[in-house]
């Protein structure tokens, strides 16, 4: 089995990305395909759906094999499940399936057809193995129970630094809210979350973001251009 398309994206690296699909509305990225299955006919009626699935590769931890057990965040990182009831990246195929915002398709582009998305929740190179559309009328199912991941979502809130603002207002609108909405979700590693004296940085949007997080408030240091990462325009 071999990738049909890698994903470009506005997460540079796998730190602070969103644990998630959905979680980050305004992330973005482009599904280039490979060049064997570069043909228009290969996405005729997708401009239909409004979602789709994607079935990933974890291929920046697939080198370091799979555990029977894991640390969900949403347990704090202490307790263990099995992997199989979660969607750890360490898994024995390390196979991932995320569902993203369908925006369009560049036909114009030299590699294309090219698939523009939205909220989703995969690094920029993420190699992808199929496309599949979203089916609402099979697939929603709000009476479903999320076990141990079924409380809210609770978001901080994020302030901007003095030494950090006009950076910031460089920023095209998109990938300021990219910023806001990926470290409201407090990125750092749960067994971390006590950590209020470091420094963190988060490749987003092709820059490399610094910031820290004291008394439940998130606070953007520093704002620098980065050569790593995508640096999509948003």
């Amino acid at each position: 089995m071999s990738p049909v398309a890698t994903v470009r994206s506005c997460f540079g690296e796998k730190f602070a990305i969103p644990r998630q699909p959905g979680l980050c509305p305004s992330a973005w990225g482009r599904l280039v395909f490979h060049p064997e299955y570069r043909s228009p006919e290969a996405v005729r009626g997708i401009e239909g759906f409004s979602h789709l699935w994607l079935i990933f590769g974890f291929h920046e931890t697939a080198g370091q094999g799979w555990k029977p057990t894991v640390r969900p965040p949403r347990l704090g990182g202490n307790q263990r499940v099995g992997v199989f009831a979660s969607r750890s990246t360490f898994r024995p195929n390390g196979l991932g399936l995320s569902l993203v915002k369908f925006e369009g398709v560049d036909l114009t582009d030299s590699e294309g057809p090219v698939l523009l998305l939205g909220g989703l929740d995969l690094v920029d190179g993420t190699p992808v193995y199929d496309v599949k559309p979203y089916l609402p009328y099979a697939e929603a199912l709000p009476e479903a129970a999320g076990g141990y991941a079924e409380e809210t979502l609770l978001r901080m809130p994020v302030e901007i630094s003095p030494d950090a603002g006009a950076d910031f207002l460089k920023l095209p609108p998109r990938a300021r809210a990219v910023l806001m909405e990926a470290l409201s979700l407090d990125p750092r590693p749960a067994t971390r979350s006590e950590d209020s004296d470091r420094e963190f940085g988060a490749l987003l949007c092709g820059c490399n973001v610094r910031f820290v997080i004291r008394s439940g408030i998130c606070r953007i240091t520093g704002i620098e251009k980065t050569a790593r990462g995508s640096g999509l325009n948003a």
